[in-house]
């Protein structure tokens, strides 16, 4: 049985508002930006959403183990042994945020047996909450309205393919060559996931660094409306399966029927 219940979700989504609220009060400030030993950058929102939802998810769900982005120095020896456990990003898209485009999000994925089975991905600016669950529907709320999501299935015509706004290279542009027929959108954090999910987009590719929290909650919500994220080689994108937290290559499909390995040379 799913251990994803109504009242689970609402709660989630009630704890993701709580950290968006937080990050807004930062943003809407001067503040600082810090820099993590892999360059990247860390603000008072991103610690502060972190505070958040931590502590809503313990008081939540107090046996299940909690991964984020900023206290992710878990050893792998006792990672491996998780069945169950949440995987965060409380601020996903922080060079977005320093750069005031509006397009970063909370992130929370709850993961079990190395698949993400139940996503929120929240954005601050605007407050659009899209979730899902494997296996049942995804949805995007504005306010408390919730709308059913689905893919563009069959994607035809001008295939319309999110770029990653601060993450751009030479395997990309070679990618985007080879679809030929294409329109590029640049957006930041894991809104590309939820565009597609909502059929304004079609393909995302990324090649290159990212973290398991970067991914996990949207590929919930783009599954659940009926897209794919997979690596080159064709497997299915899992996560906590090896001592690294770090994602491979991948490429999120609306439709899981176009021709993506023609693309990836």
């Amino acid at each position: 049985m799913s251990p994803v219940t109504a009242d689970l979700r609402e709660a989630v989504i009630a704890i993701a508002r709580e950290a968006a609220a937080a990050i807004l009060a930062v943003y809407e400030n001067a503040f600082e930006v810090e820099s993590k030993s892999d360059s990247s950058p860390l603000t008072a929102a991103d610690l502060a959403a972190h505070r958040i939802i931590v502590d809503g998810l313990e008081r939540l769900t107090p046996d299940w183990p909690i991964l984020s982005e900023e206290a992710a120095d878990i050893p792998w020896e006792t990672r491996r042994h998780w069945s169950r456990y949440w995987l965060v990003d409380p601020l996903d898209g922080t060079r977005e945020f320093v750069k005031r485009n509006g397009e970063f999000t909370v992130n929370i994925a709850l993961i079990e047996q190395g698949v993400s089975v139940f996503g929120v991905v929240l954005a601050p600016v605007g407050g659009t909450v899209w979730h899902g669950v494997a296996g049942a529907e995804a949805c995007r709320r504005d306010g408390e309205t919730d709308t059913l999501l689905r893919t563009r299935a069959p994607a035809t015509g001008t295939l319309r393919v999110a770029a990653s706004r601060s993450h751009r290279d030479a395997r990309t542009e070679a990618l985007l060559a080879r679809i030929g027929d294409a329109q590029t959108l640049g957006l930041g954090s894991s809104l590309k996931f939820c565009r597609i999910a909502d059929g304004t987009l079609d393909v995302y590719p990324r090649f290159g660094p990212t973290s398991e929290w970067d991914t996990a909650a949207a590929q919930c919500v783009l599954e659940a409306a009926g897209g794919v994220v997979i690596a080159p080689d064709g497997r299915a994108f899992r996560y906590n399966q090896r001592p690294t937290l770090l994602n491979g290559d991948f490429i999120a499909l609306g439709d899981p029927q176009l021709p993506w390995r023609s693309w990836i040379g």
